[in-house]
């Protein structure tokens, strides 16, 4: 095992980050802490280094609070100050959470503009940072879709446009119709759910930056993830780390355009994940974990 005190960092759209993110889901949907105990979590993320946070706004428990997530992040950015203005916030629109648990998708051009329009608004800011295609529709023609995010991106509404939940070819469309300005690419990865592997190998060789979502197995189950996947614990046993160390760090092994955004609501879960980024994996320990 290697460390290193200087946090390293990647890359989205030319624009640097920390190399492990923060997901902020946890803190606004079922299950979600105060919103105290959520500002404290973000603010123990950035003073741990972490400059990208991820958010939607479809994050959020009931029908009149859209845009919750975001709202909270804008708080907690700007109750930290002058120290949060090199954080990159994602955020994402497409999919929206009618109050009843249920997720539903909306690719209309109109809506997606509206709604990218209103993200900003409540992130206080003039350009959203990073803006991801949250779901593609099944109803919309995709090309119909990111062609909205498009003029955005020439509007100046975003800074940097991203798609999520995307297979090869809707990454090929995306950045066709953004004409070779896709940023990113947010898929589901973890040991527990690969089959996006396919396209982060095609994001590592376009050199397009791939976030992995529940990197860590989702919130249902990180806790098992030992359990479930005996190598990672093996290795982290070996390490004397954590589990979610381990896990995080095989993902940014995989490739450099790799940025992990695990979901956290507690700073204990921050700072421990954001550890990963110094923990050098050799190479039979990732060979052994990609094979587990």
């Amino acid at each position: 095992m290697q460390t290193s005190t200087t946090p390293p960092t990647r890359t989205i759209g030319g624009r640097s980050v920390s190399a492990i993110g923060l997901g902020a889901m946890p803190m606004s949907i079922e299950g979600r802490p105060s919103a105290e105990q959520s500002i404290a979590t973000i603010h123990a993320a950035l003073d741990a280094g972490v400059t990208l946070i991820d958010t939607a706004d479809a994050y959020h428990r009931d029908a009149d609070e859209v845009g919750h997530n975001e709202e909270l992040i804008a708080r907690a950015l700007r109750e930290y100050g002058p120290g949060a203005d090199d954080v990159l916030v994602a955020t994402k629109g497409g999919h929206l959470r009618p109050g009843d648990g249920s997720w539903t998708k909306d690719g209309r051009p109109e809506y997606l503009k509206e709604a990218a329009k209103a993200s900003a608004q409540r992130l206080g800011v003039e350009a959203i940072g990073l803006y991801q295609f949250h779901r593609p529709d099944p109803d919309v023609p995709y090309e119909d879709s990111l062609g909205a995010i498009r003029d955005l991106l020439d509007e100046g509404v975003i800074a940097l446009a991203g798609i999520s939940n995307a297979n090869i070819e809707q990454i090929e469309t995306a950045n066709e119709i953004l004409g070779g300005r896709l940023a990113s690419v947010q898929n589901q990865f973890s040991p527990r759910f690969r089959s996006s592997e396919a396209e982060l190998r095609h994001c590592a060789e376009q050199g397009i930056a791939f976030l992995p979502w529940s990197p860590l197995g989702g919130i249902a189950n990180a806790g098992e993830l030992a359990a479930n996947h005996a190598a990672f614990g093996e290795v982290a046993a070996e390490l004397g780390v954590s589990v979610y160390q381990v896990t995080l760090a095989w993902e940014l092994a995989l490739a450099p355009v790799v940025v992990p955004i695990p979901g956290a609501s507690r700073a204990a879960s921050v700072q421990d994940s954001v550890l990963a980024a110094n923990l050098t994996l050799t190479d039979r320990q990732i060979t052994r974990l990609s094979a587990a």
